[in-house]
């Protein structure tokens, strides 16, 4: 058995639901596309894309020595469509991925393991491992790779697992058999494009983040626009409208990987327990969450935009209990949801 197929073998075993080969000269169009969403300025804060856009954009600056990428995909799908808890106005929705543990910590683990192994077979050979932490464009890199496509909501779509797919990296020395690139398969369908609350996307495969509930309520520092509040809804961190109207979801399947699989306590959250949380209940409720991220500030306020939409008088005393939080951004969004709910 050659390396690359005893490769794809031990990725498999380590947990990995798909694996795919390319270089770092790959991806030829990523820094122009990249150069033209930054001189958009369709990054809003996330200044780093700015800052780094030389190796972002260029695997081989990243790392000159490097050969080959393998790209591995894990399979998070929910039980259930997500978007089931829009209708439920007084309870938190918080994005499919960041429902139980930080998949960083457990997508890592497994690159760690399946590198390891390959550093066993072929002891000269040198390793650098990515999981979103780092310069890497993984979705253009999964894409070349032949884990998928990137669809008109810019996110990678696999034939096998809809939307729903994790990414990691593994940069090496090896020059190992690369796979054929994914073809596009959206054809005509706009049902990504057309679901989207805020209009974010201006043009099919193009995102502006400035208009996205996920960058709103995980990125954005600071108050958000008062234009775009009242459509976030009930959504308190992250947004997965786009992803789950993909009709490519019908191959899809639940996550195998049982620390993806919805936590009760986060399936549903009620708002107003939710807007109770001072900063160590936060960090003890969100402790190996991805949500622990944003601080409780952020959270808080994101929570308190919700109580806004929610249309639900019952909510005022939990606003109201905010309003003379130590965060001012908090308090402000507190006025705001009582304002919105005494309309």
């Amino acid at each position: 058995m050659s390396l690359t197929r005893a490769l794809h073998a031990q990725a498999r075993a380590e947990g990995f639901d798909a694996m795919g080969i390319c270089r770092p000269d790959d991806i030829p169009q990523a820094p122009q596309r990249l150069a033209a969403f930054v001189a958009k300025n369709r990054h809003g804060q996330m200044r780093w894309m700015a800052e780094r856009m030389a190796w972002r954009g260029n695997p081989a600056a990243l790392w000159r020595e490097a050969r080959s990428i393998i790209m591995l995909a894990e399979n998070y799908g929910p039980k259930a469509d997500p978007r089931l808890i829009l209708e439920r106005r007084t309870r938190g929705a918080i994005s499919v991925y960041a429902q139980n543990r930080d998949y960083h910590d457990i997508v890592k683990k497994r690159l760690k393991r399946l590198g390891r192994w390959l550093i066993s077979q072929a002891p000269d050979s040198e390793i650098k491992v990515f999981v979103d932490t780092a310069p890497v464009m993984e979705k253009p890199l999964a894409a070349a790779a032949g884990l998928g496509w990137q669809g008109k909501h810019t996110n990678l779509v696999s034939r096998s697992y809809g939307s729903w797919l994790f990414l990691g990296a593994i940069f090496t020395t090896l020059t190992l058999d690369t796979d054929l690139p994914s073809q596009d398969h959206c054809g005509n369908c706009r049902a990504c494009l057309d679901i989207c609350p805020t209009n974010a996307f201006p043009a099919p495969y193009q995102l502006d983040a400035r208009r996205c509930i996920s960058y709103l309520t995980i990125e954005h520092d600071g108050p958000v626009p008062l234009s775009m509040r009242p459509l976030l809804g009930n959504r308190i961190y992250g947004c997965d409208d786009c992803l789950a109207a993909c009709p490519w979801n019908k191959f899809s399947r639940r996550a195998a990987e049982i620390g993806y699989h919805a936590r009760d306590d986060l399936r549903a959250p009620r708002l107003a327990t939710l807007a109770e949380l001072d900063d160590p209940a936060f960090r003890a409720m969100f402790r190996k969450s991805p949500v622990k991220r944003i601080g409780r500030n952020r959270f808080v306020r994101n929570v308190l935009y919700a109580i806004g939409n929610s249309k639900d008088p019952d909510l005022l005393p939990s606003a109201a209990a905010r309003k003379t939080d130590p965060d001012p951004v908090v308090q402000e969004a507190a006025e705001w949801a009582i304002r919105s709910l005494t309309r």
